[in-house]
This record gives structure tokens, C-alpha cells and sequence, in this order.
């Protein structure tokens, strides 16, 4: 039986994790795994592998994929969404001049889960989570429109 080659990074985590006792590995990010796989099959199955150890051994995994565009349309290059327990989507989207950034869960495998948009910053005090995005249609296609009947408050420009 042929053995397929794995990047040096997997041999290096595997061996981190068996060491060291790491327990959060974040994979930041999955674009540059797909540039070091010949073939998109090979990250899937690749992937696979490496969530199923480390889920196996009590870690827990966090792996962010670049989608293509800032604005409208966004591609994944890879979807591993079916491997994972948890999908957040985070979003740019412009709004009163001024570029916004928006955080949904589209997927959670147990327990309940919110399925709002909301806004989130980023700022000297960590991240914080903003009310739901009510008066907004289409954040996460990039185009949102101004839902609501008067000009929006302080808060929801995002001041």
C-alpha cells in the first residue's frame, strides 16, 4: 500500500499535541493547507483525518477559510462545513459610509443555537457583539438594505 505524504505541519501538530498536550489548535488558515494539496480531494480526506485525531484526542479545532470578495458573492475555495461541529459566517458589509462586520451561526450541530445577524467589533477591549441587525435585509450577501422607517440611531451606524 502506498502512503500519501502529508504537509510537515500535520507531523509537527500531531507531534505538539502527543508532546506538549495541546488542547486548541486553530488552523488559520485552511486556504494555505489547499495550496500544499495537490488536489482538493486530498485536503478533504486530509482534513478528515486530522479533525478525527484531534477530536479523538480532546482537542478542539478551529479552522478559518478565506472566502474570495469582500462584498457580494462570496466563494469558499474549499467547503469542509460537513466535518465541523460549529459555522460561524463573518461578513464585511457597507452601510451609512462606513464598513461593518457581521457574525451569524449557520451551523451547531448540538444543542440550540441563535440564528440572528448580528454586528460585532473588534476594538482595544477584545471583541464584543453588537444587537441583532433587525433593520437590515441582505448583510450576508454583502448588498444590505435599510429596512426601517427612519434614519438609524447612534447604535445601529455602529458609532
Amino acid at each position: 500500500m502506498r502512503r500519501r505524504s502529508r504537509p510537515a505541519s500535520s507531523h509537527n501538530l500531531r507531534k505538539a499535541v502527543e508532546k506538549d498536550n495541546i488542547r486548541t489548535v486553530v488552523i488559520d488558515s485552511l486556504n494555505g493547507y489547499q495550496n500544499a494539496m495537490p488536489q482538493e480531494q486530498h485536503l478533504i480526506l486530509h482534513m478528515h483525518e486530522l479533525l478525527q485525531y484531534l477530536n479523538r484526542v480532546g482537542a478542539a479545532t478551529f479552522l478559518t477559510v478565506a472566502q474570495h470578495g469582500m462584498v457580494g458573492d462570496m466563494r469558499s475555495p474549499v467547503d469542509v462545513t460537513y466535518l465541523a461541529d460549529t459555522v460561524l459566517v463573518l461578513r464585511y458589509f457597507e452601510a451609512f459610509g462606513r464598513v461593518h462586520r457581521a457574525i451569524s451561526v449557520l451551523k451547531k450541530r448540538t444543542g440550540p443555537h441563535e440564528n440572528t445577524i448580528r454586528e460585532f467589533k473588534i476594538g482595544r477591549n477584545g471583541i464584543s457583539v453588537g444587537p441583532v441587525l433587525e433593520k437590515f435585509h441582505g448583510v450576508l450577501r454583502g448588498v444590505p438594505q435599510y429596512t426601517g422607517e427612519s434614519m438609524p440611531n447612534a447604535s445601529e451606524l455602529g458609532s
